[in-house]
């Protein structure tokens, strides 16, 4: 028995993600890779596994990502992953050209170059960060619960072609839940008559989906960046600031107030609600190679 294929389900960083407003214009990115820095292996307690823990097409989420960013208007991603496999195939049509019309052929149009480059990578897994359970039993009839907890850390930063400095980076963590619930029945039920019952069920929640959901916070957080540090704005302006303040004030909730003993007993602010701060902007964006300019004072 199987079930239909879906897209993806959304969450919550995408949403936001697509929701930001545009950029004055496009910005030119490629991505040529996003690997598994980790190097670790499925966990298993009974034996050693050979598979990889996290997904290896890291690049190919981060690509997905950036082009729903803004509904699409933030970024011109061009193709890097596989560069091999276009040079060849328009090496093929050059030379079809070539063949068929001879001195006639015209070449084809050159390829589409970036300004920025994006890197990184997922640089942690802590498997079974956390775990516990809770169980109980009477008379032969109980159940139990176990969890366990595990983080993917994510980095993402953004370099200038021209001059390769490093104009924004960021990292983020994503943590991911699996449980586990189980019940059974061990009674007699006449002399010689045993009842015995068990079951279970476990939910894992996806890495694949942990770590993009860990991309798409890092480019949102990215661009972020990219306004403070003044190397590109928001089209409009009003809500390029609302958008600022949101998440300036976000951040500050981070910062908890502590107790005598030095633990944490609440945020340092309130969050105001995400509606009043993210009004809805819509407008189109034309393609551009990012300028390198220098951290505004």
């Amino acid at each position: 028995m199987s079930t239909p294929a879906t897209l993806m389900p959304a969450t919550k960083s995408g949403v936001a993600l697509e929701s930001l407003p545009p950029p004055i214009q496009k910005l030119d990115v490629a991505v040529y890779s996003f690997p598994d820095l980790t190097g670790q292996n499925k966990p298993n307690e009974n034996f050693a596994e050979y598979s990889r823990a996290l997904t290896q097409g890291g690049a190919q989420l981060l690509t997905d990502v950036l082009t729903k960013a803004g509904n699409g208007d933030w970024f011109n991603v061009v193709e890097r992953t596989d560069l091999q496999s276009l040079l060849q195939e328009r090496q093929i049509i050059q030379n079809t050209r070539s063949a068929v019309y001879g001195a006639k052929a015209g070449g084809i149009p050159p390829l589409r170059f970036a300004g920025v480059l994006l890197d990184g990578g997922i640089i942690g897994y802590d498997s079974n960060e956390t775990t516990g359970g809770i169980g109980a039993n009477y008379l032969g009839i109980g159940g139990n619960t176990q969890y366990r907890k595990d983080i993917v850390t994510v980095s993402l930063r953004a370099v200038s072609v021209s001059t390769g400095r490093v104009l924004a980076s960021v990292s983020t963590t994503k943590t991911i839940y699996s449980v586990q619930l189980q019940g059974s029945a061990f009674r007699f039920v006449g002399v010689d008559q045993l009842l015995q019952i068990e079951g279970g069920i476990t939910r894992n929640a996806p890495t694949t989906l942990g770590v993009q959901e860990g991309i798409q916070l890092a480019v949102y957080s990215l661009i972020f960046e990219g306004v403070r540090n003044g190397l590109w704005q928001f089209r409009d302006a009003a809500a390029g600031a609302a958008f600022m303040r949101y998440l300036d004030e976000h951040q500050r909730a981070m910062t908890y107030k502590l107790d005598a003993n030095g633990r944490p007993i609440g945020p340092a602010v309130a969050v105001p609600a995400a509606s009043a701060a993210q009004p809805a902007v819509e407008a189109a964006s034309q393609p551009i190679v990012v300028k390198d300019r220098p951290k505004s004072s």
